[in-house]
């Protein structure tokens, strides 16, 4: 899918991202307050802020957080809540992943919360967040990770048909060895589950499509299966998927 193609799609969703539980309410967002050794000095960037949890989280403990999107009704929202919540050392701009032009060296920490499953290109992104760290600089990323080999593939497209603008989320073993490849050392890495309601997460799309995706949950195989343990609770499914946390440091 083309950056143009996400952007409509994300920008004809954004306000449903407020409230949504996994972005808003998710356990990773305290996690990153907890494992990340949050300064008042430090200069934030937020990569992908979507409606701008994690960057209205960070900036009560931070100099200044620069948020950024390549949504524009993303942007707005994050604008509107960070003037709600009366944060003035936040500023959003538009910005692409694998872009992000700013000077090296520039920011203090770079973070981004379940989004790089959508980017075209994460090495590239991984490649620009290391050049405009400071050295002893953090990357913080959170994103669903799926099982190495054919369980992974099902589940990347398990997901994909729910929402085209889905990319491929990795392994975490994947994610470390991209880590280091970067040129990161890994400080902290811990994975996090969750589980997700089946109608919520399907009910963006008409009938037809939520018995084709209920049909792939329940089909789900060997590996795949035991990643995704759909379970009937009530009146849907749930389903579990996995986070991955990552605390990596540029070298002083």
């Amino acid at each position: 899918m083309s950056t143009q193609s996400v952007r409509d799609q994300f920008g004809a969703n954004a306000r449903f991202y407020i409230t949504h539980e996994t972005h808003a309410k998710g356990a990773s967002l305290v996690r990153l307050l907890e494992t990340l050794p949050l300064n008042d000095r430090w200069r934030v960037l937020d990569v992908a802020t979507g409606t701008g949890h994690t960057a209205l989280t960070l900036a009560p403990h931070v100099a200044h957080v620069t948020a950024t999107d390549i949504t524009p009704e993303m942007l707005d929202i994050a604008r509107e809540q960070a003037a709600d919540r009366n944060l003035t050392n936040m500023d959003v701009e538009e910005a692409q992943a694998e872009v992000l032009a700013y000077p090296d060296g520039h920011f203090d920490c770079v973070t981004c919360r379940i989004a790089p499953h959508h980017f075209s290109d994460i090495p590239q992104f991984l490649t620009r967040a290391f050049r405009i760290l400071a050295p002893g600089g953090y990357l913080a990323i959170v994103d669903n990770v799926v099982p190495a080999g054919q369980a992974g593939a099902y589940v990347n497209a398990f997901e994909k048909l729910r929402d085209p603008s889905h990319g491929a989320c990795l392994s975490d073993i994947r994610w470390r060895e991209l880590l280091r490849e970067a040129g990161f050392e890994i400080a902290h890495h811990e994975i996090l589950a969750k589980r997700m309601n089946f109608a919520k997460w399907a009910g963006r799309h008409d009938a037809r499509m939520q018995a084709f995706l209920e049909a792939l949950l329940l089909g789900a195989q060997d590996a795949a299966r035991g990643y995704l343990q759909p379970r009937r609770e009530r009146d849907t499914y749930t389903f579990g998927l996995q986070e991955g946390l990552y605390i990596a440091r540029r070298s002083p």
